[in-house]
């Protein structure tokens, strides 16, 4: 079968990682404003207990994230693999599949959690002077996951055709929407918390419609009507190709329903009291959302070059590819350390006023938080990495590695021993093996990967 010409396996590595990353980047750091300028805005003007609301209802969108980029993620690896290849009517099916996929998740999800609404804020952590903002907030975003869910895994499908720009102009139109709309409901027309959910599900409204619209100007393939018709074969591919995404978000739903419990436990037994501690957790999770737009974004701009290339077996391109992306990402990544350990207390006042034990822990979970930061985008990147060279096992291994067997387990054991400081320490020492881990598999990769490209 004849390789198909792209400009994934033609143009300059550096060129071609600089037009895909940085709207993916873009893309990103906007996605992530649509909780930042919530927590802004709902941080001045309802307070710290609304911005330990959106901490405890975070979970809603982390579920929306683990089968959104599983879905997309996947898709988009077996869809430039297919490319790769010279398969176009598996393309078409991969991602016509992923579609209705999306679709019909995203419905189900909203509905069950409309129902259950009440006992899941109650096991996410909230405590009873936070559940009724919970609620108020979570029941009016809870109608906007069919739409987040949709956009959050058409965009990497789209990227992967090659339109980052069109991906960045749909996520960044409803961030500026959400920006907008955030002002008027919350100061113009006093709406509170309320405000700020409407605005988010009206933001995400739009930008799922956007990309809804790109899968009629496909560049690379032309859809027929029975693409879009849900096959399993097609399911079990991309899930399998995205499962390392959905394991590092699910694994992270835990983590966040179990460090919040935490918190509401000790943060009660120590002098800043549940209700600080989770809003204060809730802020720099917002905050790292900022360092993870810009990893996530290089790595999503990298992972359609690693995919055709591998396919089309052209390894010398993959290499400098991955190369060229660690670089980046660990200067970024340098960059967030010094950042949170020079400005902890400058950076959370930005999200509202609080008490001097408010700030006094802000900047002692911060500097704990990102205290190995530095070594955060090797691990990110082999979790995508892998599954966009078809071993999505590995890519696996280490997200479930990181969330589910180290930090989980340090969590439970230092804040037994340490209290609210163990549940600080539990972050850093968990980067630093999971920066091990990862570099250990990559180095492996390297090493049985051909040198010289296939003819």
């Amino acid at each position: 079968m004849e390789k198909t010409k792209n400009p994934m396996g033609e143009k300059s590595i550096s060129k071609l990682l600089v037009s895909l990353a940085l709207p993916a980047v873009i893309a990103n750091l906007v996605n992530a404003l649509y909780n930042i300028v919530d927590q802004i805005f709902i941080g001045h003007i309802v307070g710290y207990l609304g911005n330990a609301a959106t901490n405890i209802a975070f979970p809603l969108t982390t579920i929306c994230l683990a089968i959104g980029l599983m879905t997309g993620i996947g898709t988009a690896s077996g869809y430039n693999l297919s490319l790769g290849r010279g398969n176009k009517e598996d393309a078409r099916k991969f991602a016509g599949t992923a579609f209705s996929t999306l679709l019909i998740a995203g419905v189900i999800i909203c509905i069950l959690v409309r129902i259950f609404l009440k006992p899941l804020m109650l096991a996410f952590g909230a405590t009873n002077n936070i559940l009724e903002y919970a609620l108020k907030y979570s029941s009016i975003t809870s109608l906007g996951i069919p739409f987040l869910l949709f956009s959050t895994g058409s965009n990497p499908i789209v990227r992967g055709d090659g339109s980052s720009t069109y991906s960045m102009i749909s996520i960044v139109s409803g961030g500026i929407l959400n920006i907008f709309l955030d002002a008027l409901f919350m100061y113009k027309f006093g709406m509170g918390i309320a405000g700020a959910a409407w605005a988010t599900v009206i933001s995400q409204t739009v930008s799922a419609l956007l990309l809804a619209r790109y899968f009629l100007h496909f560049k690379n393939v032309s859809f027929r009507p029975t693409d879009f018709i849900p096959h399993f074969g097609y399911m079990l591919k991309f899930w399998k190709l995205g499962f390392s995404s959905f394991a590092f978000q699910s694994s992270m739903l835990i983590i966040q329903v179990t460090l919040n419990n935490l918190l509401k436990k000790y943060g009660a037994a120590s002098i800043y009291g549940s209700d600080v501690t989770i809003a204060v957790a809730g802020i720099l999770q917002k905050i790292n959302m900022i360092f993870l737009a810009f990893v996530i974004g290089i790595v999503q701009g990298a992972q359609p070059i690693c995919s055709f290339n591998y396919g089309a077996e052209k390894f010398k391109r993959v290499r400098k590819t991955v190369k060229l992306s660690l670089i980046v990402t660990t200067v970024v990544s340098v960059i967030m350390f010094i950042v949170m350990q020079l400005f902890p207390r400058q950076i959370v006042a930005l999200f509202g006023s609080g008490s001097e034990e408010y700030f006094d822990f802000a900047s002692f979970y911060a500097r704990g938080l990102f205290a190995c930061v530095f070594l955060n985008g090797v691990q990110i990147f082999c979790s995508t990495f892998f599954p966009a060279i078809g071993k999505p096992g590995k890519g696996t291994l280490i997200a479930l590695a990181k969330q589910l067997v180290i930090l989980w387990t340090l969590l439970m054991t230092f804040s037994h021993f340490f209290g609210l400081k163990g549940i600080v320490y539990a972050a850093p020492v968990t980067d630093a093996l999971t920066f091990l881990l990862a570099t250990g598999f990559l180095i492996f990769e390297f090493k049985n990967m051909p040198k010289t490209d296939e003819q």
